[in-house]
């Protein structure tokens, strides 16, 4: 992984904060928690390597800066992990969630 940018870090923690998740952990990986759900949030600052699909952590929330969200978006799709995953694009103190994990499916 390069270096660590902890800005972004920061910032990803304040966005799970803000959303009334209780964050643990520091560094550029930590886990957020609301209710019964459990999400791994990786800040990504560039090249990282992705959790393995063997990972029995269910949700995974990567953190990044808009100019690498397509690309890391792209990564994670040719390796289809085995988890749910969703993109968070973090420019100043704005936040777009790029891609988030479908929701559940409903037939009529």
């Amino acid at each position: 992984m390069g270096p660590v940018n902890m800005r972004l870090v920061e910032q990803a923690r304040s966005i799970f904060a803000e959303l009334g998740y209780t964050v643990e952990g520091t560094g550029p990986e930590f886990r957020a928690e609301r209710a019964w759900k459990v999400v791994h949030v990786n800040t990504v600052f560039e090249n990282a390597e992705l959790p393995s699909s063997s990972s029995t952590e269910q949700f995974h929330c990567f953190v990044a800066h808009p100019e690498d969200a397509a690309d890391l978006e792209n990564q994670l799709l040719s390796t289809n992990p085995s988890y749910e995953w969703a993109i968070i694009a973090v420019d100043g103190d704005d936040y777009q969630v790029e891609r988030a994990p479908p929701g559940p499916r409903v037939s009529a």
